[in-house]
């Protein structure tokens, strides 16, 4: 039996040579593909909307595939899931909230598994006026809580995108998109089997997040690394792909 193709999608503002620790380390002859998200690596951007940054991968995913995504390509893996099953076969989830903001308890649907509202906005007022500084920040954040956080470091840093090669209103888009989405009411949809990969010390997306989802997604376990940031992929390779290839093989 042909073993499914993996496609890996990166997070906000890395480009595909993110995945460069974990490769490696995967399966000899597994297909695996690596497409940029809209606005990175050159591709054409797209607007602040999941469903726009979905689509816009569907010439680059074959059927029943194997989708990992991690961060903000967690949330558009969900999507393609949920609106493009016959796409998606079986998810891994690294990194990955419905929700990247916190809710206040009088909200309709509180959620105090995020970063504060305040931070988020002056994340994206932050990146209108000095991109390469954004992104160097948002980096060292997903570094923290890693005990090979210079390891992380240096990973991320080299996967920095391109700011020549992505126009910074693109990546802005992505912010926003981070900022607005909240995908908690559409859970139930997602009916393949999913894999959640979340390291402890996440200071980006709280593993409660996680746990969270583990809860509420119809078919879905946790792998908790301790000791580890938002990026288990970097600091603990070996791990994740055996994990990603247990998905593989079904």
């Amino acid at each position: 039996m042909n073993r499914p193709d993996l496609v890996l999608l990166h997070g906000w503002g890395l480009g595909p040579q993110v995945w460069s620790a974990l490769t490696p380390y995967l399966p000899a002859g597994l297909r695996v593909r690596t497409p940029a998200l809209p606005g990175h690596g050159g591709t054409p951007a797209r607007g602040p909307t999941l469903e726009a940054w979905s689509d816009a991968l569907l010439p680059e995913l074959p059927d029943d595939a194997v989708v990992c995504g991690w961060s903000l390509g967690g949330l558009v893996a969900l999507d393609l899931a949920r609106r493009h099953p016959h796409k998606v076969a079986r998810l891994v989830l690294i990194g990955t909230s419905p929700c990247f903001v916190t809710r206040p308890e009088n909200a309709a649907a509180p959620w105090p598994y995020g970063l504060a509202a305040s931070t988020v906005t002056g994340f994206i007022d932050d990146f209108a006026h000095d991109p390469a500084a954004t992104l160097r920040r948002f980096v060292a954040l997903q570094a923290l809580g890693d005990a090979r956080r210079r390891t992380v470091s240096n990973a991320l840093n080299a996967a920095l995108a391109n700011l020549e090669q992505c126009r910074p209103a693109a990546l802005g888009a992505g912010l926003e998109l981070l900022a607005d989405t909240d995908w908690r009411a559409a859970l139930d949809d997602v009916r393949q089997p999913v894999q959640l990969i979340h390291g402890a010390g996440d200071a980006l997306m709280p593993l409660a997040a996680a746990e969270w989802l583990a809860t509420r997604l119809p078919d879905a376990r946790l792998a908790r690394f301790d000791d580890c940031g938002h990026a288990p992929f970097l600091s603990h390779p070996e791990d994740c792909a055996v994990l990603i290839e247990d998905v593989v093989r079904g």
